[in-house]
């Protein structure tokens, strides 16, 4: 119950009584709605945890779904698809915009779970993107989704597929956004025998029927389709599917190629260079992972701790004798100094503190050559800070990297 008592208290009590009445819950006891809040939430607490076992769980669930959208993320996921966009920006509290759009517009709920569930799995493992034609209208017309539709249930050799189309944004530099259609797939998968427990606690094995989410977008400025499923032909097959049947037109793959990264001015030191206007207080290199030349069997890692007195390029120096070319230093047997390549970097953005006063946040980038980067786990606006300067320090180098306009 900590979760739901937490849900309950960030909750105002006109919208948990919204949801309490909506859902007509027949085993919740009777709650004085009209009494100042701090007297209403410790009685609705006690109140739930003695719901029936069926009602209770029915209000953890809810509670889940709603609180999965009230952090950064969700509520740019709410954004996204919500009708009454006027009324839901002069909510106040997450939990609060988050329950309303679960309560009122139900089915602009599930597509924000839509747009989520894409955007978080962007450019990770299950992601690949395809440059098709630009300009192009996505057909949502019944025959049109009909063909992509059956083109699923074929592919997977499924009976049930159930497809949205819809209009939707995405947040990028410099606060503008680009516009996308997003087709969302959900398919039946295959049965699977699973343990469970009856009505009366006897452990028995019953058949389920998972059910699988894919992901698509299509950006018409770029002409970009991109795609998030389980696996690369599942990916590929997706991507034919919604250029045939979705944008009419002849699909010849073309994928978009990972993104490049490259950290090897940070062999020495280097001067970070920001926006006055993004706040940042200075940015601190704390960790490195060298490799040999021609020893691809073994790596070093430096970390540069709190405190340290060092920098992260003078510890490099002193351990593995790395020339940095900053104190004139000469090694002493030049001919035998080993060459040295940076295969991962991790460094910290520390923000001067906000009007309120307290600690200044931190932003922690870990780059792993040649394509890895946690900036996709990012919140939208760390993303956005992130990926502007590690354009700006030349670390993101890739030029063909279309997938936002004007990215």
């Amino acid at each position: 119950m900590t979760a739901i008592a937490a849900f309950l208290r960030k909750t105002p009590i006109t919208r948990l009584q919204d949801y309490f009445t909506a859902r007509g819950f027949i085993s919740l006891s009777p709650i004085d709605w009209t009494k100042p809040e701090p007297e209403v939430v410790e009685p609705l607490v006690k109140a739930v945890d003695n719901m029936s076992d069926d009602e209770k769980l029915r209000v953890v669930l809810d509670a889940g779904r709603v609180a999965a959208l009230a952090d950064e993320p969700g509520q740019n996921a709410l954004q996204n698809v919500v009708l009454n966009r006027t009324l839901f920006d002069k909510l106040e509290g997450a939990n609060n915009r988050s329950l309303w759009v679960f309560l009122r517009e139900p089915d602009r709920f599930r597509l924000a779970e839509e747009v989520r569930y894409n955007d978080e799995r962007r450019r990770g493992r299950s992601w690949s993107g395809f440059e098709v034609e630009k300009g192009c209208a996505v057909r949502r017309d019944p025959v049109s989704v009909a063909a992509f539709t059956n083109a699923v249930r074929d592919r997977f050799a499924t009976p049930h597929v159930h497809v949205d189309v819809f209009d939707r944004h995405r947040v990028i530099l410099d606060d503008q956004e680009c516009d996308l259609v997003q087709v969302a797939v959900y398919r039946e998968g295959r049965p699977e025998d699973m343990l469970g427990f009856d009505a009366n606690s006897t452990l028995s094995r019953r058949i389920v029927k998972p059910v699988f989410e894919a992901a698509l977008t299509y950006e018409t400025d770029t002409g970009v389709i991109e795609v998030v499923a389980n696996t690369r032909e599942d990916r590929q097959d997706l991507t034919a599917f919604m250029a045939r049947d979705l944008l009419g037109i002849d699909y010849k793959e073309k994928p978009i190629p990972l993104r490049e990264y490259d950290v090897s001015m940070l062999l020495k030191p280097f001067d970070f260079p920001t926006d006055d206007e993004d706040g940042i207080e200075g940015v601190t290199v704390k960790e490195l992972r060298f490799m040999e030349l021609g020893e691809r069997g073994e790596r070093i890692t430096l970390e540069s701790m709190s405190g340290a007195e060092r920098s992260i390029w003078e510890m490099a120096e002193k351990r593995i004798g790395l020339d940095i070319g900053s104190t004139g230093r000469v090694l002493s047997i030049a001919t035998e100094a080993p060459e040295w390549v940076i295969t991962r970097a991790r460094f910290t953005i520390k923000f001067r503190p906000g009007p309120d006063g307290g600690r200044g946040k931190s932003l922690t980038l870990t780059v792993t050559m040649p394509h890895g980067c946690n900036v996709k786990d990012m919140t939208p606006h760390e993303r956005l800070i992130g990926e502007k300067y590690l354009r700006r320090w030349g670390i993101l180098t890739d030029s063909g990297d279309i997938g936002d306009l004007n990215e």
